[in-house]
């Protein structure tokens, strides 16, 4: 039985379920979609929206774990949709390997690489959708995807936080990019293994602009393309995905999501950390932990104002609601927690350090959420006190 979570933006669009015929229809030719991460978010969507059947063909790039999807598939364990075994069209174990480039950069790269049995699509990939986490402070990961992309190339946005699409649309200013915000608890318990403990929600929205969309037509050319496969995307994974809760936004709205989901991942994963390694669920158990959690959360809803143009509309769920939520959410741990625990980069930039920066070019102060990104990023004791060095982001 499929779960609902936390409400983003009142029921699920009515746009997803009114696709033009062409939509609808098997494709005449076959559309290819690689997922750039093979985490347990990548491969869980993945999953769905591979349907060969209907000509839409979904491939991954995966590092760590490619040895045992290449030879297994994706065991999945899921609250949603059951047990099963997902085998992509495609593996490839680096990104320069599911290039269609034949530079001798990318020649160089693919020699060192373990060799894979895949080609890419000869004709381009029509979708690269990304769900690495985002770590501008580290890497550029619209350079890291160039190779992958061609003028037909929609690229999708599954990562945390805000402002994550603006160095996309700088480096592919002709390319629709859709942005995309999920509400999933999922995990990879071993290598090519994934357990989806609740939620299922994903929020899609075209993107040109972002806050400043405003100040451009609804309907120039790029905004239009990027509507499209928007549509596409959730006919396929509603349709055919059997999933449930996809939503279909305005380019606005969708950034309003994205602002609004940082009541999760800024209250809960950094406290997480900053707690010692305590899930979303021991947080609230927690008397001081609580309070810190539901003013973080409050200082987010009081900050939209000056950054959206208007406050969180009705339709989202209150700070209440998320944390009534949450307290059933038992055992799961947020992505943070879980780099933190096996000692990867955390994705500070863009759940805490671009909503400081953000706010107060728009006039506003956050001062807890602040404090929050001045933690160490390498270590912290399990009684919560942090150790090494401060990250300073200003």
């Amino acid at each position: 039985m499929a779960t609902s979570g936390p409400k983003h933006a009142g029921e699920r669009s009515n746009s997803s379920s009114s696709s033009s015929n062409a939509t609808r229809a098997v494709s005449a030719a076959p559309v290819h979609v690689l997922f750039v991460g093979a985490g347990a978010v990548g491969c869980f969507y993945a999953s769905r929206l591979h349907h060969p059947t209907n000509n839409v063909l979904t491939s991954l790039t995966a590092r760590s774990n490619y040895k045992a999807i290449a030879s297994s598939g994706v065991s999945l364990k899921t609250r949603s949709f059951g047990d099963y075994t997902f085998h992509p069209h495609a593996v490839f174990p680096s990104v320069s390997s599911a290039a269609t480039s034949t530079s001798h950069e990318s020649s160089d790269r693919r020699a060192s690489e373990p060799s894979s049995s895949s080609s890419p699509p000869a004709d381009g990939w029509d979708y690269v959708i990304v769900t690495t986490k985002a770590l501008p402070d580290r890497t550029d990961d619209a350079a890291m995807i160039a190779p992958l992309v061609s003028p037909r190339t929609c690229i999708v946005l599954i990562q945390n936080g805000v402002g994550v699409e603006g160095p996309y649309r700088e480096r592919f200013p002709r390319n629709p990019i859709v942005s995309a915000v999920t509400i999933v608890s999922a995990e990879q318990i071993s290598q090519g293994v994934i357990r989806q403990n609740r939620w299922t929600r994903i929020s899609l929205g075209p993107y040109t602009r972002g806050l400043d969309a405003s100040k451009t037509s609804d309907h120039d050319e790029l905004g239009a393309r990027g509507h499209e496969c928007m549509e596409r995307l959730a006919h396929w994974w509603t349709e055919l995905g059997a999933i449930r809760d996809v939503e279909t936004h305005t380019e606005l709205e969708l950034q309003t999501i994205r602002w609004h989901k940082l009541c999760i991942n800024a209250a809960f994963n950094s406290t997480a950390v900053l707690s010692g390694g305590r899930g979303n669920a021991d947080q609230l158990t927690d008397s001081e932990l609580r309070a810190h959690v539901a003013a973080v959360m409050a200082e987010i809803w009081d900050a939209a104002p000056a950054v959206l143009g208007a406050p969180f509309p009705d339709t989202l769920a209150t700070p209440e609601r998320i944390i009534r939520s949450n307290e059933r959410n038992a055992g799961a741990k947020p992505s943070m927690l879980l780099d933190w625990e096996a000692g990867r980069p955390m994705e500070l930039e863009v759940i805490l350090g671009n909503p400081v920066r953000i706010a107060r070019k728009a006039g506003v102060e956050m001062p807890r959420l602040q404090k929050d990104t001045k933690f160490g990023p390498k270590r912290a004791s399990k009684t919560g006190i942090i150790e090494g060095d401060e990250l300073e982001i200003f």
